[in-house]
């Protein structure tokens, strides 16, 4: 009797982890947002290099906001060379100088050369609300007046926002959307629900100026790669809360192959290793794959292990449906619900890779990874 159920409590965590998450995100969408009468003065600062999947739309749906209040958007680049710079002087035309401006400054102050780009264009910042969001991200008309709403609570000092995919143009985008959806999205709300958010999500980071003065600024990120979870971290370390909103941007993703995904996965398995040894490890015992082998490895009989099988991915086929359907709304299941299988194998494997080495590579360059997530670059 023992033997046979073996098999079965071998699946227990990774069963028991995705009805965990269901739970808290039905508890997290089931809870209004907050309303603010107030709309207070915005900075968006955007460091940009390179085109992105849609660059124009992207840029323009922070300028067709539904906002009340100053909107500055901000740019950043290191060349005026880069092929991008075109598109922000169709904004700046089309939207206006006095609400699109530029930066081009090349000072390098650190390894990470996104941070140096925000570095070199925060003093043009004009508010004290600071807005950091990546150049592939496109988001809805209220996005503003949702994030902003938080910051009616004074204890508030940075609001992250949840990313998703609702476009795939390729499997290989489909295989890093369905990961926001499957993982990304469920481990942010057990988080949130089980400990509080201590660290931001890059997609969109929105920070008063006085909590990113108490970190040092953005001089205190540079020689970091996740400078999206240092910047979450030290906020919080300093005393102010991480509030999580619940309108969803966009991350537009491009044509690519799977060996850039995958090789994009790695880096940020290998990043997140760095800065968090002990939750990262301990997360690998909520993945599903490495628990379907060993329940077909300590089953008594094949049935028995098709059967652990089955009511391992019964659940998770079902909970991540549920997630793209009612709370994400990404519009990717059950088309793709088919690559969830393999999604998981691949997040294994990513994960078991990731402590076997300590370089990464991002943007065109080569670093090594040190203790607690600074990097160095490498010739």
């Amino acid at each position: 009797m023992l033997r046979s159920l073996l098999p079965f409590v071998v699946i227990l965590p990774s069963v028991a982890y995705s009805l965990i998450a269901l739970a808290c995100a039905r508890r997290f969408f089931s809870v209004p947002p907050p309303r603010s009468p107030e709309a207070p003065a915005v900075t968006i600062l955007k460091p940009v290099k390179g085109m992105d999947a849609g660059s124009y739309e992207n840029f323009a749906s922070f300028c067709r906001q539904e906002y009340a209040g100053p909107v500055q958007l901000l740019f950043a680049a290191a060349s005026a060379d880069d092929p991008v710079i075109p598109v922000i002087h169709r904004l700046r035309e089309e939207f206006g100088g006095d609400r699109v401006a530029l930066v081009v400054n090349p000072a390098i102050h650190g390894p990470n050369y996104k941070v140096s780009n925000l570095i070199n264009a925060f003093p043009q910042a004009r508010h004290d609300i600071i807005i950091v969001c990546d150049s592939d991200i496109r988001v809805p008309p209220d996005y503003l007046k949702s994030v902003t709403a938080r910051f009616s609570d004074p204890r508030v000092g940075l609001v992250t926002s949840l990313y998703r995919t609702s476009s795939v143009p390729t499997i290989a985008a489909a295989i890093e959307a369905t990961g926001f959806t499957a993982e990304m999205i469920p481990n942010v709300l057990v988080a949130l629900h089980l400990e509080g958010l201590s660290f931001a999500l890059g997609a969109s980071m929105a920070v008063r100026r006085e909590a990113l003065a108490s970190i040092g600024g953005f001089e205190a990120l540079a020689d970091y790669l996740a400078d999206d979870y240092q910047l979450g971290n030290k906020v919080h370390r300093a005393g102010w809360r991480i509030a999580l909103d619940g309108t969803f941007v966009e991350s537009m993703l491009k044509a690519e192959d799977v060996v850039t995904v995958l090789a994009r996965q790695l880096r940020w398995a290998r990043t997140m290793r760095a800065s968090r040894p002990g939750g990262y490890l301990a997360s690998g015992m909520t993945l599903p794959f490495p628990e379907a082998l060993l329940a077909a490895f300590v089953a008594p009989s094949f049935p028995l292990a098709l059967a652990a099988i089955a009511l391992l991915y019964c659940v998770r086929l079902a909970v991540t449906t549920a997630f793209s359907r009612r709370f994400v709304r990404d519009n990717l299941l059950p088309v793709w619900l088919w690559l969830i299988p393999l999604r998981d194998m691949l997040a294994f494997f990513t994960w078991a890779l990731s402590f076997l080495g300590n370089r990464v590579e991002w943007r065109g360059s080569r670093f090594r990874l040190r203790p607690g997530g600074k990097i160095e670059e490498l010739a």
